[in-house]
């Protein structure tokens, strides 16, 4: 392979699955950096993976998603393979996402099917996301939660400290990605059963899953959520109006109050689509 590759795992407590892991890594992909990011696990992690790779230590748990910037800013890697160390990601399909890489992507992601979700809880959340994040974005996203992808290093680096510290990193950088004009492909794993206790806790990490949609969707494409609203205040205002100019006779003031709102958060939307561009402008203008 003419680029380096850094393999990049984050680690907590995941002793059991790393005595496989990495020794399948290490025989597949032998010119390989493999780096083992350890978030401050209880047990025997990183005397395990100090055998096979370059070890990261946190002194105390910074979450999943710091684990990847830790990893990603030691990386010396031109492309870097992100995978989950509790032995759900197949290092075999490590080779196909290259391929698939190799085609002219800056960024492929492992995207799994329903088969491979823990439950239909999960199943369900993922598709919600996957659906909103595709109108955020205007792609068509297949899997935003997949930690099991391949990237470009130099681009990846761009949105660092974007990059939020817990499990939802997947979700900015895909996002992200979209929204710069960089290439993501999609192509389809099975992702095993994980070895170990999950880190997840649905409900709090979903909300946060959703507020960070909403937040890139807000810095990137502002008035795909602000026009949205403002339509909905607008056809409420419209729809008051009617009613009260029809049974009463007049226009109220909770009639203007609605059709004001409406304008406030259109305004507030365009201002903040101008910033967007001002934003992008200047980053392309520092890659050059």
């Amino acid at each position: 392979m003419s680029n380096l590759l850094s393999i990049i795992l984050p680690c907590r407590n995941e002793s059991e699955s790393l005595k496989t892991l990495l020794p399948q890594l290490k025989t597949s992909f032998p010119e390989a950096e493999i780096i083992v990011v350890d978030d401050a696990s209880e047990d025997d992690s990183v005397v395990i993976a100090q055998q096979y790779a370059k070890i990261i230590q946190h002194r105390y748990n910074m979450g999943n998603g710091a684990a990847i910037k830790s990893g990603a800013r030691q990386a010396l890697g031109d492309i870097l393979i992100f995978m989950d160390a509790d032995g759900q990601h197949d290092p075999k399909d490590i080779s196909r996402l290259l391929e698939k890489y190799h085609e002219g992507f800056d960024m492929v992601v492992g995207a799994r099917g329903a088969e491979s979700q823990a439950n239909t809880a999960r199943r369900l959340g993922n598709g919600l996301y996957n659906n909103l994040a595709s109108w955020m974005t205007g792609q068509n996203i297949l899997d935003l939660t997949s930690g099991f992808r391949i990237v470009n290093a130099k681009k990846f680096k761009e949105f660092l400290p974007l990059l939020p510290n817990t499990f939802s990193y997947p979700t900015t950088i895909t996002m992200a990605f979209f929204r710069a004009g960089y290439s993501v492909g999609y192509l389809p794993i099975k992702a095993h059963q994980r070895i170990g206790k999950s880190h997840i806790k649905l409900l709090k990490d979903g909300v946060r899953f959703l507020m960070i949609i909403f937040k890139i969707g807000t810095l990137y494409a502002p008035l795909k959520l602000f026009g949205p609203l403002s339509l909905l205040f607008l056809g409420l205002g419209t729809g008051y109006y009617t009613y009260t100019f029809l049974t009463a006779g007049r226009f109220t003031n909770m009639g203007m109050l609605l059709f004001t709102t409406s304008l406030f958060i259109f305004l507030i939307g365009l201002v903040s689509e101008q910033i967007t561009q001002l934003l992008y402008i200047q980053k392309d203008h520092d890659r050059k």
